[in-house]
This record gives structure tokens, C-alpha cells and sequence, in this order.
């Protein structure tokens, strides 16, 4: 299904300079392929000639944009079982997630292809006072200029999408840094992204070691840095990122609150979702559900139920639901904060064993606060469960933590709903749905430890910009 080796792709081109970069099927633990690794001559080169071509990216009319983006959107339309199926190889996502995430994509290019065409300004009259008379202004936004992107092993495909896309939609040259443990999906959209009329250098897609990545980091030439991943290394990115512009995605702990009243049985249908759907890998994975306690042991029973049917094996047999996770080593490192959780007084009520890289659904009660498995991203299928008896007790318990990424709170109560849109300290509350969700129009993105900006298109494509003014004095001409 995959080929014996895939190259990087420098200034549109692809080489195959290469196969230092081994990639393995997450199930089988076995090698799939073999990838090119860029080294920092390759790396300078690619960002020398993301300078370049700037000079031709940010004159594309709107139109020669929107092209490039819809044909991508076309090529992943066709190629959509394939892409799928890569995700499955070698990410280990269960084929029905992969489907999906290959659909965002699709989603993503397509909202950058109709935002690359209405990138508008304002007339802005000056006149606030008399010595002003005789001005008027208007503004408008203008590329930043060449951009640098590092993007994580979870979403391969669309992660790189909400970076790669309105980069494109605005006339930003990049270069691209793929996790390595998942560079396929990236280099695949390089693949497509060849087949366009972009200038030459207009990206590269760069596989690297993490140290050899200083350059997408540190480098002065590039002026705005795009980084989705850990906390401890998206801040020190922020720190030796110089004057360039930084947007960080660093994840969370999201929490999820269930009042009285709420429908229970949608409640937990969504919530192990929320919580397992590829093995709890991502940043709005449910994480601490705090149940009011008029509900609490209905809605345990509910999902205890629910997460014992999960069917975990082969990424690409239709049903399975849990895929294996990332590494053995990341199922060992849920395994010991359970087991620590446990020995500290905590009580396991489902699953709790690790098989290889396999974890099971896992829900915890009787967690405190201060345990790694509820206070720490555990990026894996485990959440803990907690009831309340006030409303805003149950917020600040949301609120207490480090993060503060995306949040989600079932209530039949507008009252509650509308207490915590505003006091929830996040950069998201979904109402009545599980923090999971995420439509990719959306402004999405966190505060506190959870990051710095908004992805979601059109943000995105601000912070790809600069407001440039242009102010006109008009007396004495007419």
C-alpha cells in the first residue's frame, strides 16, 4: 500500500536525497517505509528559496490562489481512500476517523479557497476633528512573507492543512516541518501541491530531527512561526523565535461538565467519543468529566457501559474504534500516571490494562486534583470522572488548571450555558456537545499553557498578514 521510500519536497521539487527517516506501521511495530530527511543545507535552502519566491506569491491575484486551492481540494477528493489508509499505516488511526480527517481537509482547503478571494479592508474616514479635514484613509492586509510550520504526528493530514492553507490563501511562501514519526500524509499533500502553478520555492516539506529544526525556529528570514504541540517545547520555541510572529497549539486537559437535567444518554454517547476516539491523541480529547451529583452514577453507568463495546485492533478493519497508540512507549507512560493515580488513593471503574502499544478505555474516579493522569495532558484513552453540587463550584473546577484549550458543558439551563461561555477561562465552550468538537471554520486555539493566536481560516490568515494603511490628503486638489 506504501511505496519503499518517499522523498522531501525543496522549493516544490521532490528529492529523494535520502532514506534516513524510517517510518513504522503503528500497529505491527514494523517498518513501512523509508523517508528523505532534510539536513540544514537543505533546510537553509528551502527557506532561500521561500525569500524568493515571495516576490511572486504575494502578487498571485486572488483568483491564481483560489485555483491552487481548489485543485488540492479535487486531488484529495479523488485520492481520498488512499490518504485514508495512509493515516492508518502510519499514524494507527481506525480507518472511520481517518476517513474523517481526510474530509476536514477537503473542509479546510476549500474555506481557504473561498476566503483567498475575500481578503477585504475598509475605508476609514479621518475627519474626527478639524485638523484632520481633508484626510481620508483605508486599509488593507499584505503578506507577512515567507512562514515557517511544525506540525504534530496526531492530525498528519490536517493539521498540516490548517497551516498550509491559508498560507497559500494569502500568498505566504512556507516551509514545512512534519512530525517524523508521521511525515507521509504531508509529503503526499507536497505531492499534490507539485501538480499546481505555484512559483517555484513557494513551500518545501522538510522531515527533520527535532535538533536539526533550529532553523524553522531561529531563522530571521522567516516571519511567522506556526507551531502545534507540546507546551514545554512550543514555548521554548516562543523564546528563541526572535521578532517573528509565533502562533502556538499546545493542547490541554479539556474538562467537560454535565448538569442536571441533561440528556444522559446523549451525554455519554458523546463523551466516549470525546474521550477514545483515536485512543484519546488530540489536544481536545475529553479528559476530566465532572458530573452533577444528582446524575453522577447514572451517567458513570452509561459510560462504563459504552466504553466496554469499544472494539480495539487493526487501524484498518471497519470496526475498530481504538487504534493503537502512538508508541508503546507513550501506552507505558498512560499506564504508570494510571497507576500512580491508583496507588494515591484513585479507583480504576473501566479498563486500566495496557497490551503492547494498545491501552484500554480507561475511566477513573476519586482522582485529585494534583495527579498527572487529571493536572498533565494524558494524550491517550483515559478520563477521570468527578461529581459537583454547584454549577460554579463545577467551573471553577474547569478552571483550575494549567490549560485552557476547549471546554464543554451539557445543560439544559441557559443560564448555566451563558455563566460558562463567560467565566470558563478558554478559547472555546461547546454547549451541549464534548470540547472534542471542532468544525475547521472555527477560530480555534487557547489561553494560559494551551497557547498564543487562533487557527481556523480566516484567523489563520490574519495572523498571515499585516494591516498596511494608506492615508490620502485631499485639500487644495480639487
Amino acid at each position: 500500500m506504501l511505496r519503499e521510500a518517499y522523498p522531501y519536497y525543496l522549493a516544490n521539487k521532490p528529492v529523494q536525497a535520502n532514506s534516513d527517516l524510517v517510518v513504522t506501521n503503528k500497529y505491527t511495530s514494523e517498518r513501512a517505509c523509508r523517508v528523505a530527511m532534510a539536513d540544514d543545507k537543505a533546510i537553509d535552502a528551502g527557506i532561500a528559496a521561500a525569500v524568493t519566491a515571495f516576490e511572486q506569491t504575494r502578487k498571485m491575484p486572488a483568483y491564481a490562489r483560489q485555483a491552487v486551492l481548489m485543485h488540492v481540494v479535487r486531488r484529495v477528493e479523488e485520492r481520498h481512500e488512499e490518504l485514508s489508509k495512509v493515516l492508518c499505516i502510519e499514524a494507527g488511526k481506525p480507518i472511520r476517523d481517518a476517513r474523517g480527517e481526510v474530509t476536514r481537509l477537503v473542509d479546510t482547503f476549500r474555506v481557504a479557497a473561498e476566503e483567498s478571494v475575500r481578503m477585504t479592508g475598509e475605508y476609514l474616514p479621518l475627519d474626527i476633528s478639524a485638523r484632520a479635514e481633508g484626510y481620508e484613509s483605508m486599509w488593507r492586509r499584505f503578506p507577512v512573507g515567507p512562514c515557517s510550520f511544525i506540525s504534530p504526528f496526531n492530525f498528519p493530514l490536517n493539521l498540516v492543512a490548517h497551516k498550509a492553507a491559508p498560507a497559500i490563501a494569502v500568498g505566504c511562501p512556507f516551509v514545512l516541518k512534519p512530525a517524523s514519526r508521521t511525515p507521509i500524509g504531508a509529503i503526499l499533500l507536497g505531492e499534490i501541491l507539485a501538480e499546481t502553478d505555484l512559483p517555484i520555492g513557494a513551500f518545501s516539506i522538510l522531515p527533520c530531527t527535532r535538533d536539526g529544526a533550529g532553523l524553522f525556529t531561529t531563522d530571521e528570514r522567516l516571519k511567522l512561526l506556526s507551531f502545534t504541540g507540546s507546551p514545554d517545547v512550543g514555548w521554548d520555541l516562543k523564546a528563541r523565535a526572535g521578532r517573528k510572529k509565533v502562533v502556538l497549539e499546545l493542547g490541554g486537559n479539556a474538562a467537560c461538565v454535565v448538569d442536571e437535567g441533561a440528556d444522559l444518554e446523549f451525554a455519554a454517547d458523546r463523551i466516549i467519543i470525546g474521550a477514545f476516539y483515536q485512543s484519546g491523541q488530540s489536544c481536545i480529547s475529553v479528559q476530566r468529566v465532572i458530573a452533577h451529583h444528582a446524575v453522577y452514577e447514572h451517567l458513570k453507568q452509561l459510560l462504563i457501559e459504552r466504553a466496554e463495546k469499544l472494539v480495539s485492533g487493526d487501524p484498518l478493519e471497519e470496526e475498530t474504534f481504538l487504534g493503537p497508540m502512538i508508541s508503546e512507549g507513550d501506552a507505558k507512560r498512560v499506564e504508570s500516571w494510571v497507576n500512580e493515580a491508583v496507588d494515591g488513593g484513585a479507583k480504576v471503574i473501566c479498563g486500566g490494562q495496557r497490551e503492547g502499544v494498545f491501552y484500554d478505555a480507561t475511566l477513573l474516579e476519586k482522582v485529585e486534583p494534583h495527579m498527572k493522569i487529571s493536572r498533565v495532558e494524558a494524550f491517550g484513552p483515559v478520563a477521570t470522572v468527578e461529581p459537583f453540587a454547584d454549577f460554579k463550584a463545577a467551573v471553577k473546577v474547569v478552571n483550575d488548571s494549567v490549560y485552557g484549550l476547549q471546554a464543554g458543558v451539557f445543560t439544559p439551563n441557559i443560564d448555566h450555558a451563558f455563566y460558562a461561555f463567560n467565566e470558563i477561562d478558554a478559547g472555546g465552550v461547546v454547549i451541549n456537545d464534548i470540547p472534542s468538537f471542532r468544525v475547521d471554520s472555527m477560530p480555534y486555539g487557547g489561553v494560559k499553557a494551551s497557547g498564543l493566536g487562533r487557527e481556523g481560516i480566516r484567523w489563520a490568515m490574519e495572523d498571515m498578514t499585516e494591516t498596511k494603511l494608506m492615508v490620502m490628503n485631499k485639500l487644495g486638489r480639487l
